[in-house]
């Protein structure tokens, strides 16, 4: 008789993806609070490549009316309950997919940032680019882990 393990496959799973979207979401409160009172606030050297003020205040840092970086905060405040272990260790279909629907979405959100800061903007941004490190990190674990049906 086979032994069914109730132990995860990947224990560090959930904390890890838990502590990346914990971070990036520090990141984007961070980056909304400067949006809303003065980007000044943002830690942030003003070069020509490297330049958080005109990043986030341009044109390109708002869709449809909502500031880049709100979306951005509750984009990862979505992903924290994604990644508790209950919810890595649950059987529901429609959550992993949900899940990694939404870290799809939000990689192809970063490819659109990215682009538009580059080629348009000319400029990135510090702080928005740790944001698109994580929500890449946390893309490559999530589709890692659906891919190979790893519990957390």
């Amino acid at each position: 008789m086979q032994e069914i393990s109730l132990r995860p496959r990947w224990p560090w799973l959930a904390p890890l993806t838990m502590a990346i979207s914990g971070a990036a979401e520090a990141i984007a409160i961070y980056l909304t609070i400067a949006h809303y009172t003065t980007p000044a606030l943002l830690a942030c050297p003003g070069t020509s490549l490297i330049n958080c003020a005109k990043v986030t205040t341009s044109p390109a840092s708002m869709l449809f009316g909502i500031p880049v970086a709100l979306v951005g905060t509750v984009y990862f405040l979505v992903m924290l309950p994604l990644c508790l272990p209950a919810a890595w260790r649950s059987h529901n279909t429609a959550l992993r997919i949900t899940r990694q629907a939404m870290a799809t979405a939000g990689m192809l959100f970063v490819l659109y940032l990215v682009g538009t800061e580059f080629l348009v903007l000319g400029s990135i941004c510090l702080w928005c680019s740790a944001v698109h490190v994580l929500s890449f990190a946390l893309f490559l674990l999530i589709t890692a882990a659906t891919a190979s049906g790893a519990t957390g």
